[in-house]
């Protein structure tokens, strides 16, 4: 491994972190499974070994759990101040900072993605424990209007032991956007990456205890869905599971939630995105934007625009500068710094060849791409960026998320049968629209179901925005003062004045 990784130009802390065993994180050691059991992280850039992680069973998810209720119960809910907190937030938001380059350099080994996106992911990551660090003061109950006898006022306490289910395609980014609210309301945590990307989130771990965190506020388990995530989600003293994954396995948490406690539960979960282009759109911000948001993180992106509408005026120019773009992204190890980087994975590769199979046979035209990509690349999972042009809003690529480098690209005509057809989902996590009309744009804001619209832009982020999908796309909303709202429980109190 050090001869390897020592090649890439790698940071020394991240050679040293790759050649130890990884180890899990609970009540503030570092331990394997008590089954003994691993399984292998790879490099999805070339199909090579990084690391064994832990394979955590049934009794690891217990003890971590017990961990999590005990601190919460003996200190982080009783001797820990809301100032402290906020100092322990801002503090490792100064570390991530500090190891920065081996945090981006993880990523980029663990999932593919290019260097400076991993930057990106980073700095957003930061950003939110920064963010939340200022929250942990702040979180207020309100006093009512009732009858001059009596006082009745509101508080929001923490909820107790949260369970944090992270996917796979910004692992740091978004177990950071369930990590720093959940901690600045007071509660304690049971984190699981996805088991494609672990090293992250464990080298975070090292950062928290670093901090100065006490014993099993956070606790960092690695596994599969099955058995790791399946514990988690159905065990009874878990207050509440936040997952950020498929729309198939948020069912499944629901299901799991309801059979045990009736624990909370918050879904962040698929997405078939329309990006819609008027005739009055400044048509060079539209082509600064289509391409990162047609194929930003080679698709594997719940909020990207895949369902792309044209006005029927300029939707061949659209086309063609899309293709022209898509033709030149330059496609390689996410270490050499590409475009873009690979998929996570075999299983996923072959789940997007499959789906252009599927558009292909369903008569949609395929304007560019659609191929693996090996020849000099060798073994890492590449696919080309693939356009398909279509008429019909049925078919399967055009209702499914596909989860990789495809978008299928429309003509319309008007704007009732464009908010008609991007309202034809049963997704509704994002949407974009292209007009200088900001009447047209707040009308189409208004008319779209979705839970997040950008007019004149795609992908804006924010720590202090709400984010969260309608319909089959989720349930609440993570960042800003909403997340506060997903992480405590309002009680109620009242006072009689009555001699």
């Amino acid at each position: 491994m050090k001869e390897l990784t020592k090649t890439m130009g790698l940071n020394d802390c991240t050679i040293d972190f790759l050649d130890n065993p990884a180890k899990m994180l609970i009540n503030g050691e570092w331990v394997s499974a008590q089954s003994g059991e691993t399984f292998k992280t790879i490099n999805p850039a070339d199909g090579s070994f990084l690391n064994e992680i832990p394979l955590a069973g049934i009794a690891d998810v217990n003890k971590a759990v017990n961990a999590a209720k005990k601190s919460f119960e003996t200190v982080w809910n009783n001797t820990t101040t809301p100032a402290d907190r906020a100092s322990l937030l801002w503090k490792l938001a100064d570390l991530m900072e500090r190891d920065k380059q081996i945090l981006m350099e993880l990523e980029t080994l663990d999932n593919g993605k290019p260097l400076e996106k991993a930057r990106y992911d980073v700095d957003s990551s930061i950003n939110h424990f920064r963010y939340y660090s200022g929250w942990a003061t702040k979180i207020e109950g309100n006093t009512l209007p009732v009858a001059n006898d009596s006082i009745a006022f509101t508080k929001r306490e923490p909820l107790g032991v949260t369970g944090l289910i992270v996917p796979w395609n910004f692992p740091l980014m978004i177990a950071s956007w369930k990590l720093a609210p959940a901690l600045a309301c007071g509660n304690c945590c049971v984190l699981k990456p996805a088991e494609q990307t672990s090293l992250s989130a464990l080298y975070l771990g090292k950062l928290i205890e670093e901090a100065g965190f006490p014993d099993g506020v956070v606790n960092i388990i690695t596994g599969p869905g099955l058995p790791t995530g399946q514990a988690i989600s159905s065990h009874m003293n878990i207050d509440k599971i936040s997952f950020t994954g498929s729309t198939k396995v948020g069912r499944q948490i629901m299901e799991a939630a309801a059979r045990s406690n009736l624990k909370k539960v918050s879904l962040e979960l698929g997405g078939k995105s329309p990006n819609i282009i008027f005739e009055d759109a400044n048509l060079d911000h539209v082509f600064e934007s289509i391409v990162w948001s047609s194929f930003y993180n080679t698709g594997q992106e719940c909020t990207l625009g895949s369902r792309i509408y044209v006005q029927r005026s300029i939707y061949q120019k659209v086309v063609d500068i899309l293709k022209t773009k898509a033709d030149s992204l330059k496609i390689n190890k996410g270490m050499l710094n590409p475009d873009l980087g690979p998929m996570i994975s075999e299983s996923q590769l072959q789940t997007v060849l499959k789906y252009i199979d599927i558009g292909i046979n369903e008569g949609a035209e395929l304007i560019t791409g659609g191929k693996r990509i090996q020849g000099e690349l060798g073994n890492g999972y590449f696919i080309e960026p693939t356009i398909f042009a279509h008429q019909n809003d049925q078919l399967q690529i055009v209702q499914e998320e596909i989860f990789g480098p495809v978008v299928v690209i429309s003509s319309f005509d008007t704007f009732d049968e464009v908010v008609a057809r991007a309202n034809n989902s049963i997704y509704g996590l994002a949407a974009a629209v292209w007009t200088n009309d900001i009447s047209k744009a707040h009308r189409f804001a208004n008319e779209v179901q979705s839970g997040t619209v950008w007019i004149n832009g795609y992908d804006m982020f924010d720590p202090s925005v709400p984010f969260g999908g309608f319909k089959q796309s989720g349930i609440g909303k993570e960042m800003g003062k909403s997340a506060i709202e997903l992480y405590t429980k309002e009680k109620t109190v009242w006072i009689g004045l009555k001699d």
